[in-house]
C-alpha cells in the first residue's frame, strides 16, 4: 500500500488578479456583507418591536432574515479575510466546520421556505380559517421544526466524512467549502459518501421541493376562480415577494449542485457561489421591503 500524507490544510481559489482590483473587490464584499447584516438585522427589530407587524407572515419573515444574516456570516468574513491578506489556505477542520454551518442555514432556509409557502396558502385559499389554522402556536412549532430538521442533513454528512482521509491535491476551485469539494480532496472511496449525498440531500430536497411549490399551484387556481381582476390582483400581491425570494434560491441551488463541475463551467459556479452566499441574502429584506412599499402605495 503507498504510504498517504494527510494534509491538514486546503487551498480556496486565488484570485490571480492586481492589488488595486483585489481592494476594489474587498470594499464591494464589505459593502454587501454590511449592507446584508443591517438590512436583515433592521427587518428583525422592526418585526419584533412593530405590533402590527406581529403576524405569521412576518414571523416567518423575520426567522428568514435570521437565517440570511447567519449564512452570510459563514462565509463573508473569511472572504474578506482572505482578500485583505492574500492568504488563501484554511485548516481542513476550519473547511469541515463552514461546510457544516452552510449546509445547516441552507437547509433551514428551505425549509422555511415551505413553511412559508404553506402560510400563503392558507391564506389566499382559506383566508376565513387563517387565524385558527395558522395560531402562534402553530408558527411557533413550525419554526422550532425548521431550526431543528435543518441539523439533520450537515449531521449526516459528518458523520460519513469521518471514514475519508484527506491527501491531497488540498485544492478547492471556489470561494467556500462545501461537500462536493471536500470529497475531491479525499484520497479514500468515496462512493459511500456520494450516494448519501444524492439519497439523503436528493430525497430530502425533492421533498421540500414539492412543499415549496405545490402550495402555489393550490393557491394559483383559487386566484384564476376570482372574479375580478382587482381581486386576483391583491391575491397575488400577497406572494410575490416570497415566490420572488423562491425562485431566487432554487436557481441558484441548481446551478451549484445540479450543473456539472467542469473546468469550462468554474468559473460560472464561482460566480453563483458568489451570488448564493452573498448577493441572495442581501436581496431577500429589499424584496420584501419593496414590496410593502408597493402595498403602501396603492
Amino acid at each position: 500500500m503507498v504510504n498517504q500524507t494527510s494534509i491538514t490544510s486546503v487551498l480556496l481559489m486565488s484570485l490571480a488578479i492586481n492589488q488595486e482590483t483585489l481592494s476594489v473587490l474587498f470594499i464591494f464584499f464589505l459593502l454587501v456583507y454590511l449592507m446584508t447584516v443591517f438590512s436583515n438585522f433592521l427587518i428583525i427589530l422592526l418585526v419584533v418591536t412593530c405590533a402590527h407587524l406581529h403576524t405569521p407572515m412576518y414571523f416567518f419573515l423575520g426567522n428568514l432574515a435570521f437565517l440570511d444574516m447567519s449564512y452570510s456570516s459563514v462565509t463573508a468574513p473569511r472572504l474578506l479575510f482572505h482578500l485583505s491578506t492574500h492568504r488563501w489556505s484554511m485548516a481542513l477542520q476550519e473547511c469541515i466546520v463552514q461546510m457544516f454551518f452552510l449546509t445547516y442555514f441552507a437547509s433551514s432556509e428551505a425549509y422555511m421556505l415551505s413553511a412559508m409557502s404553506y402560510d400563503r396558502y392558507v391564506a389566499v385559499c382559506r383566508p376565513l380559517h387563517y387565524s385558527q389554522v395558522m395560531s402562534w402556536g402553530t408558527c411557533t412549532e413550525l419554526v422550532t421544526l425548521v431550526w431543528f430538521s435543518g441539523l439533520f442533513i450537515p449531521i449526516i454528512y459528518i458523520l460519513f466524512l469521518q471514514r475519508l482521509t484527506f491527501c491531497g491535491p488540498n485544492f478547492i476551485p471556489n470561494f467556500c467549502c462545501d461537500l462536493p469539494s471536500l470529497l475531491q480532496i479525499s484520497c479514500t472511496d468515496t462512493t459511500i459518501n456520494v450516494l448519501v449525498l444524492f439519497i439523503v440531500g436528493g430525497f430530502l430536497g425533492i421533498v421540500v421541493f414539492v412543499t415549496t411549490f405545490y402550495p402555489y399551484v393550490r393557491i394559483f387556481r383559487a386566484v384564476l376562480r376570482i372574479g375580478t381582476s382587482d381581486g386576483k390582483s391583491k391575491a397575488f400581491s400577497t406572494c410575490t415577494s416570497h415566490l420572488t425570494v423562491v425562485l431566487i434560491f432554487y436557481i441558484s441551488v441548481f446551478f451549484i449542485y445540479l450543473v456539472p463541475n467542469a473546468s469550462n463551467l468554474r468559473a460560472l459556479n464561482q460566480v453563483v457561489t458568489i451570488m448564493y452566499t452573498l448577493i441572495t441574502p442581501l436581496l431577500n429584506p429589499l424584496i420584501y421591503s419593496l414590496r410593502r412599499c408597493l402595498d403602501y402605495g396603492d
